[in-house]
């Protein structure tokens, strides 16, 4: 397992107040935004650089849709003013974002990521991360999904979904860690 560098990034993704709407239904991990949290204060502590990935949604009637207040940051979580934040309207944050110019132009090679959804947005971001060569950390008390069915109407409860999307993660593209050891390692 990697130590993490001085520099190594905080990417907070999608912690936006459209997480909570009911209609994403049963989630995993309740102490999810406090390891956040911790995390961030840890980061803001030692002036480490923090990105702040926002959702923005094509589809129509999205708790993401532009205009809408789950767009918003969640209030605990807000970015600073000198906090760099970067929209996305997919679910890789480096797609059409200019994410990887911003951490390339600032020599930053180490990323820890946390935020939702595991299976979706934390994990598209991880592979990309991965397969650009950034040394990746998944922060995996700080992230958290949702009940999914799968194509045959099978439902898998959050906690499966969690456990093999963080799998499916650590196999190529990333560590994974709890965030009490990202803590003790920041040294």
């Amino acid at each position: 397992m990697p130590s993490i560098k001085a520099n190594a990034a905080l990417i907070i993704i999608d912690m936006q107040k459209g997480m909570s709407d009911p209609k994403l239904g049963r989630r995993n991990n309740p102490d999810a935004e406090l390891n956040i949290q911790r995390l961030l204060d840890s980061w803001r502590q030692a002036q480490r650089p923090v990105v702040h990935i926002r959702h923005i949604s094509r589809t129509a009637g999205s708790v993401f849709s532009p205009g809408q207040t789950g767009c918003e940051f969640q209030d605990a979580l807000a970015p600073l003013a000198l906090e760099h934040v970067v929209e996305k309207n997919v679910p890789d944050a480096f797609a059409n974002s200019g994410l990887e110019r911003w951490l390339r132009t600032r020599s930053i090679q180490q990323l820890v990521i946390a935020g939702v959804v595991t299976n979706n947005s934390v994990e598209s971001t991880v592979r990309a991360a991965g397969c650009l060569g950034f040394d990746t950390i998944v922060a995996a008390s700080a992230c958290y999904t949702f009940d999914q069915k799968d194509l045959t109407g099978r439902l898998w409860p959050a906690e499966d979904v969690h456990a093999l999307s963080l799998a499916n993660m650590a196999m190529d593209y990333a560590s994974v860690m709890d965030v009490n050891r990202i803590l003790a390692e920041l040294g």
